[in-house]
This record gives structure tokens, sequence and C-alpha cells, in this order.
């Protein structure tokens, strides 16, 4: 027995199995999270016969990701990670439910609406990253959450491509065929909170934690609670993770959420869109243990400054196609998917690194906080953008805003190399 009354319990064996448990949660969060990214903008654009409805179709997405992770951080502070799970992908199925209620009577408002609530189950993904780094040890910390990151690939690119299927499916039984892709949503993010409901056993973080005060002197000092921020200005890495989530996500976005509308004015079909963002989605996550396993050996902010080279290359692909390009249109986004993948891996990594386990689950939420309203922010701008100059100011702008993120990494890169140990340079 160990000292916290818990059998001992081998910590690679309890780890993997953690670690299997989230991978099925992110399969099946994938599939609603990408259906939802896929069709929510064209589904409201389509309702309203606005491209600006269109654009704040997927920030609703965002804005309840940003508003459903501060709730989901402090849960885990206080209960452990999984009833936060359970309650971010719970929520994303009642948001689901409301965007199928809403498609069926054709509320564009009604669907917006429902978008926010739907974003929860974002906001359970990018948690589960976390979630992955609790019991990993230091080196491998990166492998660890990019693994996660990584299963969402098989519900992000089955997700969108089941749409067709859906809506038939939704027709055959009834119902408003546009539907069908949100009906599949709900259902795969409630069996998503069961899974992790049944199978997050020992919760991760609490386990963490009871290891860490049995291993520490009996004389060392309660660490105080405090704020988030307080908690992360003290770090300048963890700063630095922060800005470059952010940023990172402003730009794919942004970036991501027109390129649907601008296909759509080139006359390309739902399958055609589907295939496209299925592919950007892709490389959102199919090699983020790439990036793991890059950030464990070579360090965490050379991973940055590449995921910041390649949204400086997606800007200027994407940016000048034309509707009809599919070609260029699709190179472009699958480098935003890379460069958004490599820069969450990496900076993900980089804050868990700087910052004590007493303060993780609450910073790690300022981050996700931070990262969703920045993507907010970008949704909204692009379609302002997109509405006053065109989609190719909007690639140009993403491949500025690329430029100065890769200058700042690298700066820090340079100061790291001078000193601090590899995990967190």
């Amino acid at each position: 027995m160990t000292t916290t009354g818990r059998p001992t319990i081998d910590t690679a064996v309890l780890q993997r199995r953690i670690v299997g448990v989230l991978v099925v949660a992110q399969v099946l969060g994938g599939v609603g999270v990408a259906t939802g990214i896929a069709l929510a903008s064209l589904s409201a654009a389509d309702l309203s016969g606005s491209d600006v409805v269109g654009g704040a179709a997927l920030t609703a997405m965002v804005v309840g990701t940003a508003l459903a992770a501060l709730p989901v951080s402090r849960l885990a502070a206080r209960s452990g990670r999984r009833p936060a799970l359970v309650l971010g992908y719970g929520a994303g199925a009642v948001g689901a439910a409301g965007a199928v209620g809403a498609l069926a009577i054709g509320s564009w408002p009604l669907l917006l609406a429902a978008l926010v609530p739907f974003g929860a189950a974002s906001a359970a993904g990018l948690a589960a990253r976390f979630a992955a780094t609790d019991l990993a040890e230091p080196g491998a910390r990166a492998r660890a959450l990019a693994v996660v990151v990584w299963a969402v690939t098989v519900g992000a690119v089955a997700g969108p491509n089941l749409a067709g299927p859906m809506q038939t499916v939704a027709e055959a039984i009834g119902m408003e065929p546009r539907t069908g892709p949100f009906l599949l949503a709900t259902v795969a993010f409630a069996v998503a909170a069961l899974v992790v409901g049944a199978g997050l056993r020992p919760d991760p973080l609490l386990l963490a934690r009871e290891r860490e005060a049995a291993a520490a002197p009996a004389t060392a000092p309660a660490v105080p609670a405090r704020s988030a921020w307080a908690a992360a200005r003290e770090h300048p890495a963890a700063l630095l993770a922060i800005g470059a989530i952010a940023v990172s996500h402003l730009l794919m976005v942004g970036l991501m959420s027109l390129t649907p509308v601008h296909m759509d004015h080139g006359g390309a079909s739902v399958s055609v869109v589907g295939l496209v963002i299925s592919l950007h989605v892709a490389g959102m996550y199919v090699l983020s243990p790439v990036f793991g396993a890059l950030a464990d050996r070579w360090g965490r902010r050379p991973v940055l400054a590449v995921g910041a080279a390649l949204l400086v290359a997606a800007g200027l692909v994407a940016g000048p196609a034309a509707p009809t390009d599919h070609g260029s249109l699709t190179v472009g986004l699958i480098a935003l998917g890379l460069g958004w993948s490599a820069a969450l891996v990496a900076g993900s990594a980089l804050l868990t690194d700087a910052v004590p386990l007493a303060d993780r689950p609450r910073v790690q939420g300022l981050s996700d906080v931070a990262m969703n309203v920045a993507g907010a922010v970008g949704g909204v701008l692009a379609g302002v953008l997109v509405a006053v100059a065109g989609y190719g100011v909007l690639g140009t702008s993403v491949a500025v805003v690329a430029v100065a993120l890769l200058a700042t990494v690298l700066l820090g890169a340079g100061r790291g190399a001078r000193g601090g140990s590899r995990p967190g340079r």
C-alpha cells in the first residue's frame, strides 16, 4: 500500500491506460467537432444569406470553447480531470442537440446560440492533452500529449466526410437532411463523456498530487492558492507558450473559417469543401506525434519556430488562390494545420514544464481561454476583412502576423539556448 492508502500502481501501465482512454474520447470528440467546423459556417450563411453570419458561426463555437475552458480548468483543479472532461463533452452534446433543433426550424440565431455550448466539447478535447501529461516523465510529456492530440485525426477526418451520408440518414428517418451531421455530433459527444467517466480511474491529476505530496519533505510549506495569471507571470517561458499558442490559434481560425465560404463562391460542392477541410484537420493532428518527439528531443522553442514558419507558408499559398483553385487552397490549409499542430504541441509542453504541479490546471485553463478568445477574435476579424477587402488580404495578413510570431520565438529560443534544460528550452 502507498502512504495515501491506494494500492501500489505501476505508473507506466497506468499512464498507457489513461492515454488509451483519452485516445478513444478524442476520436469520438473529433467526429463531432470536425463536423461542426466543416458545416457550421455554411449552415449559418445559408440560413441567413450573410457571409458575416457564416463567419460568426465558427466564432460562436470558439467563444463557447473559451467560456467553457475556465470552468473546466477550475473543476479539474478542485476535483480532477475526469469530472472536468465529462462536463465539457456533456455540454457539447447539449449544444449539438440544440443545433439539430435550430436547423430543423431554420433559425440561424438559434443555431449561433447552440454552437456556444457545442464549443465546450473542444474545451474538453484541449484539456485532455494536459491530462496525458500528469503522470508522464518530464522528458516524455510532449510525446504523451501529442498522442492524445493525434487521436483526433481519425474522428476529424471521418466527421466531415460523414456529413453527406448523415444527411441521407436524417432524411430517411423524416428529419430535415441538414440536421444529420449535428445529430451525429450529439451522439459522439455523449459517448465520449461516458468513456471518460467510466475509464479515467484513478484520476491522473489527483494521483500525481498525492504522489508529489507523499514525496515532499514533511516540513515543506504548503503552497498557497493563487490566480492563474499570478502563477503564469512568474515564469517567462509560460508567458511565451501562452502567447504562441494563442496567436497560432487566431491565425488558424481566421484563415480556416472563411475558406469554405471562399470556395462556395466558386461553386464548390459540400463534398469538395468537406474533403479540403478534412485534409486541413488531418494536418492539425496527424503529425502531432512527430512534433512531440521533436519537442522532447530538440526542445520546445525550436518546434514552436517550425510551427510559425508553416503558418507563414499557409498565408502565402492560400491567400492568392482563386475560389476554384482547390489545389492551392488544399496545400495552404494543410500547411495551416501543420503549423497549428507544431505550435500547440510544443507550446503545451513548454507551458507544462514551466509551471509547478499545484498551479498547472489553472494556468493551463488560462492558456486555453486565451487561445480561444484569440480564435474568436480571429474569426470575427477574418469575416470582416474578407467582406471589406477579400480573401487574398486575409491570407497576406496571416503571413505577416506569423512572421512576427516567428521572430519572437527565435529571439526566445536564442535566450533559452544559453540557459535551461532541454525539456523546457
